[in-house]
């Protein structure tokens, strides 16, 4: 008999080469990834253990559970030992998920120096010269060529195609690239026949449209290559923080550290200390903001967080978070997807959800571009309305009254007064004048048609309002509504608005406050231009009918 002792376990190195750290509960044999396959035999140490003599124990326990993997010594000569039980402090993992734990790793010096970069940055100027080509070889199209590289691009814009994704592949864009091209070429096709019936100019013309397309079409196929090639070298590469430390979150820490093609860099996790994590949690769900500029993320991947959907929201809607990139998982089984992914698990990308950047931009044109040209062509009946104010009530035409704009910064609203309030007080607390007597024949008809908020358009001018958003509220309501309501605070993500998505659905008056904040912050997280055009005619429907209060 050997003299050597039966190897029943060894140390389990901290990190295996793929940078994930293994506990003594895998194998660490033959498992793809850290899988629990096999079973190790647990750790044994006897006091009077001599690795220069080994003899059986004496005592045989009653119960005894066989080594997993004997030695042909052990086999023949050594008694199985007893298993000693598990320590009852030591904490479970959480069902379902694996024993590894992928650890943040450094990032690479190039990704320093682009953090600001974005794929459109590559992909829309390539679309634009692809477009521009035939002028290379013929001015005589020049018009039909710029009019079908703006249409192009816009289509392209609004069709999602130069938005980020996590899976590249130009293969699936193909299909949306096609159908987009052909639409924007036959509309300025069509026009150009229209202005000149000549067949051979609108053959020559269509000639050109078709080499530019086809340019189109190999120009993405160029630029998506380098963009794998550019983010598998880490050329370009945005650190990415987990919110969440369960399946999912485990799932796709790894894929991050695995495939460095999806261009993310896992920094770590965070989720509610008090829960079991499979993930090293780099701090909780309240350090998430300071988090993400501590550690300069880009992109914030919303897994399986231990929490209320409205206090996450609320975290994402602080504002170093809400600059992020914010992308949800939704591992549900069969859901097919048709969104992005990384690896197996679909990711949905979520808008910007506090109207910042370029959206901000556009908005604020559109509101100041609108207020303009309506303030020069209601001229006339804001001087009638002026009138009828000063015959009805006297002196006093116009009544300014303290309201909550964006961030909850207070400002004051101007209108047309319809009626004297006793004192401030009540003009800060009276929920509702509707029915009240001291309104006159006059104020209740510029109420109902909502000709006294009119002078809002000069709110609009200065910048305390947008002409769509929430409805500004006094300052004493929106205190007793947040209280009450979680989701109204976050109303004050973007500017107050003269009309809104809730005014127009038919939310006025004594109508539910849950509902107007839940209508209120969907039209912030899906906001569009085309959403704002939909309201302002909306709204222009219901001054007619007087819908008003």
């Amino acid at each position: 008999m050997s003299s050597q002792p039966a190897m029943w376990h060894r140390p389990v190195p901290a990190a295996d080469r793929d940078g994930t750290a293994m506990t003594a509960q895998g194998d660490g044999e033959g498992d793809d990834e850290g899988s629990q396959g096999g079973s190790r035999p647990p750790a044994f140490e006897s006091p009077v253990f001599q690795p220069s003599a080994f003899q059986p124990p004496a005592f045989q326990p009653p119960a005894f559970q066989p080594p997993a993997f004997p030695s042909p010594v052990d086999r023949r000569s050594t008694a199985p030992a007893p298993a000693p039980a598990p320590a009852a402090e030591e904490p479970q993992p959480r069902a379902g998920l694996d024993t590894t734990a992928v650890l943040p790793y450094a990032s690479s010096r190039a990704s320093t120096r682009t953090r600001w970069l974005r794929a459109w940055m590559m992909t829309a100027p390539v679309d634009v010269l692809a477009l521009l080509t035939p002028l290379l070889v013929t001015q005589q199209y020049w018009r039909g060529t710029l009019a079908m590289t703006v249409l192009t691009v816009i289509i392209f814009a609004s069709g999602g195609l130069y938005r980020a994704r996590r899976h590249v592949s130009f293969l699936d864009e193909v299909p949306s690239l096609c159908g987009r091209l052909l639409a924007a070429a036959s509309a300025v096709a069509i026009v150009a026949a229209m202005r000149h019936e000549s067949a051979e100019y609108v053959f020559g013309f269509t000639r050109g449209v078709a080499a530019s397309a086809g340019l189109v079409i190999l120009g993405r196929a160029v630029t998506r290559e380098f963009a794998i090639v550019a983010r598998k070298r880490r050329w370009v590469e945005h650190n990415t923080i987990i919110v969440g430390s369960g399946p999912t979150a485990v799932e796709l820490a790894r894929l991050l550290r695995r495939y460095p093609q999806y261009g993310l860099r896992f920094v770590g996790c965070v989720d509610t200390p008090d829960g079991p994590s499979a993930l090293p949690l780099i701090g909780s769900l309240d350090d998430l903001d300071s988090l993400v500029r501590l550690r300069e993320c880009d992109v914030v991947i919303v897994a399986d967080a231990n929490c209320s959907e409205t206090a996450l929201m609320e975290l994402l809607s602080r504002p170093r978070t809400a600059e992020c990139d914010l992308w949800a998982a939704t591992p549900l089984w069969g859901s097919r997807s048709h969104g992005d992914h990384i690896g197996a698990v679909p990711v949905v990308s979520i808008g910007d959800i506090t109207l910042s950047g370029p959206q901000s931009a556009l908005k604020r044109a559109s509101d100041i571009a609108f207020a303009t040209v309506a303030l020069l062509l209601l001229s006339p009946v804001l001087l009638v309305c002026a009138v009828a104010t000063l015959i009805d009530g006297g002196p006093g035409i116009f009544f300014y009254q303290e309201r909550i704009g964006r961030h909850g910064r207070p400002f004051n609203i101007i209108k047309f007064r319809s009626m004297r309030p006793v004192d401030e007080h009540e003009s800060q607390t009276n929920w509702s004048i509707a029915n009240d007597r001291r309104v006159g024949p006059i104020g209740r008809i510029m109420r109902r048609t909502s000709l006294d908020e009119l002078p809002q358009l000069w709110n609009i001018l200065r910048g305390d309002m947008s002409v769509v958003g929430p409805r500004p509220e006094r300052p004493y309501f929106v205190e007793k509504f947040s209280a009450e309501y979680p989701q109204y605070a976050m109303r004050h993500r973007v500017p107050v608005g003269l009309t809104g998505l809730a005014q127009v659905s038919g939310l006025r008056g004594d109508t539910p406050i849950s509902d107007r904040a839940r209508f209120d912050n969907y039209y912030i997280e899906n906001w569009s231009l085309w959403l704002d055009v939909k309201v302002v005619l909306r709204t222009v429907t219901e001054v007619f009918r007087a819908g008003g209060r």
